[in-house]
Parts: C-alpha cells; structure tokens; sequence
C-alpha cells in the first residue's frame, strides 16, 4: 500500500520524539511562535505539508533563472521520498541527519521522507558548518559542498551522504576519497521534487562511478540539442526539457556535460564552461567562473573572472599554463577579476547577472 501524504508513519521521530499528525501541527505552531528563525520556516513547512490541500507552493533557488514558485502535489513529494527509500535501503527506524534550510525543496523533502518512510530525524541549525552529535551514528544525510568541507572529519559515523545544490569541487572530492561514508552527488531540481538521478562518488566504501543513474520509474532521453529530457510520471505530468547537455549511456543513465545556455562558440569549437572549470581548478585559489566574451575574430572567447584574487594576473597565468589537462581552446584568452559574484539567496552563483555586471553588457 502506497504511502500518502495524511499519514505520518508510526516510526517517525523528530529529535527523538514521536509525533502523530496532529501532535506535529502543534509542534509546528510552537515552532512558528517561540523557535529560532530557521525553525520558523520549518514551521510554516510542516502547516502547508499537515493541511487538507493536496499541494503545496515551492520556490526554485534562482540559480539557472529567476526564482519562481511552483506548485508540487504532495503524493508527488510522498513518490519521490519512495523513491530515495528504495535507492539507499532507507527503513522505518533508521535515523538521518537534517541540517537544510526548509525554505528550499531539498530541505523540505527531508523532513517528507522521515514522515513517509518512518525515520529518526535530528534536525540541527542549517549553517555552513553544522553543530550535530559527531558520535551518533546516522543511516542518512543530505548536505550542499560547503557544510560538507567543513564537517569533513566528524562525519565518519554517517553511513550514506547525498551532496547537491551546486558542484563538488575537486578539492572536497579529494578529501572525500579518505572517508568511510558512501557518498552521492545528485541531480535534479525543485520541478522534479529534487533529485531524478545520483552518481556514486570515490570514498574508502565505495568506487566512483562516471554516470547519473536514475531513481525507479524515471527514464532519460535526448532532444535535437542533446539535452536531457526527464520522463518521471510519478513526480510530475509531462516530459521536462532541461538545458542540460549530457551523453546516454542508457535510458536510465547519463554523464552530465553542462548548461546549452552557457556553451561558448570559440571559432567554431564548443566549449563547456562547467568542464573548463573542472580543470581549472587547481590553479585557482578563489571562486571563479569562465565565460564568453564577444571577439572579432573568433565570435566568443574564452574569458575566466575571478571573485577576490588574491594572487595577481601574471601568477594566475602562470598556473593556469602549468595544467597539463587543459586544451588549447580552454586556455582564458583574458582575466577578469570583480569584489563579490552575484548570489542567490542560498549562495549559489548566478552566471549570467555576474557577467553582465563584470562585462558591462
């Protein structure tokens, strides 16, 4: 029998107390009254999710557009935490770590897949560097990359870690390969009620893998600019065009190359900013960016801005020449430097606005 989003399961705990769906809206409403600001917001959550409606509103984090807000069925939401469940053998009584923001669909999904799947939730301020019981062992937790850099050597007692929101950098992915925990980085987004899809990453307990691979009832295929068209009936209705390009390896699988939207055209070679960036990155010590720039001759050319160097043009220069992984094309033909990248309110990059305001265009 199919979980439904009026049920909160007998196992389900909220640091370390059960609930029943009318105790949570109680505790909703103290949280909403007495809690902290974060809570507040977890608060206002658990009303719209205990409510008689069948839906509730969501707001995208803005990263690729501007924010917008999105209407979710709640059975989607209770399909998806299935879904999750079933990938990572989540079961009544296992306990997860929750340290995201409820604003956004990541944080509130947590909060649905301990109340559908029955799990232990300990919910703990969501900052950059999460304050949690480092001797407690956890079945799961989702992290973005900077909580995850900064607990790095106190979450050794959780057992399997999800990391989204924006990229793992090679750094963190280094740091990781150390670890006892499975690690996954996702894919997805706020349409498709958070991640579709997840890819192993490199730890003591596990072997990287190269490719997205779905969660059940959710297939892949391509349109005419070899972007990733999402076909997930249970989470939503139509087929969902994204501007991600990507490579099949199969109707369930996939290897992510970047946005269509921020290819650059340079003398007729395509290059992928996000790959670019990939490379780059040991030569550059500060958040950064590639990007194109009109060029006579070439149409675009391949340009790197950087937020706040600390080391001058000429030594990044130098660096950057060093790589021995970069193309010739993928070389910065200029570098742009600016005080601070336009953000959105969850600390992701937004591209466009940081290079319009760097290019002036």
């Amino acid at each position: 029998m199919t979980p439904e989003y009026n049920k909160v399961h007998n196992r389900f705990k909220f640091n370390g107390l059960h609930f029943s769906h009318e105790d949570l809206k109680e505790v909703a409403y103290s949280l909403i009254k007495e809690g902290e600001a974060y809570e507040k917001v977890t608060g206002n959550f658990l009303i719209d999710w205990l409510n008689n409606k069948d839906f509730l509103y969501v707001t995208t984090s803005g990263s690729t557009g501007q924010p917008k807000e999105i209407k979710l069925m709640k059975q989607a939401m209770v399909n998806s935490a299935i879904a999750t469940g079933n990938f990572f053998g989540l079961e009544p009584g296992d306990k997860a770590l929750h340290c995201l923001p409820s604003h956004f669909i990541a944080g509130k999904m947590m909060f649905v897949r301990a109340l559908v799947l029955g799990l232990e939730i300990d919910f703990v301020e969501p900052s950059a560097h999460p304050i949690f019981d480092y001797e407690k062992t956890y079945d799961f937790c989702a992290m973005v990359p900077i909580q995850l850099k900064h607990t790095i050597n106190y979450i050794e007692n959780i057992k399997s870690i999800i990391v989204g929101g924006s990229k793992v950098t090679k750094p963190l992915l280094e740091k990781i390969k150390n670890c006892e925990p499975k690690f996954f980085e996702t894919y997805g987004m706020t349409e498709t009620v958070t991640h579709v899809a997840v890819r192993q990453l490199q730890s003591k307990s596990a072997e990287k893998e190269p490719y997205f691979k779905a969660l059940e009832h959710v297939t892949f295929e391509q349109d005419d600019r070899n972007c990733l068209v999402i076909h997930a009936p249970k989470l939503v209705e139509e087929a969902l065009i994204t501007n991600d390009i990507v490579e099949l390896q199969s109707e369930t699988s996939f290897q992510l190359f970047g946005r269509f939207d921020n290819v650059i055209n340079s003398g007729g070679v395509k290059l992928f900013p996000e790959q670019i960036e990939d490379k780059l990155q040991p030569a550059i010590k500060q958040r950064f960016i590639v990007a194109g720039e009109d060029d006579v001759t070439l149409g675009e050319k391949l340009i790197l801005i950087v937020e706040n160097p600390t080391d001058s043009k000429v030594d990044m220069v130098k660096a950057i020449k060093e790589l021995k992984t970069l193309g010739k094309f993928e070389i910065p033909k200029e570098i742009y430097t600016t005080e601070k990248f336009s953000e959105t309110v969850n600390g992701k990059i937004q591209r466009k606005k940081t290079i319009k305001a760097v290019l002036g265009s």
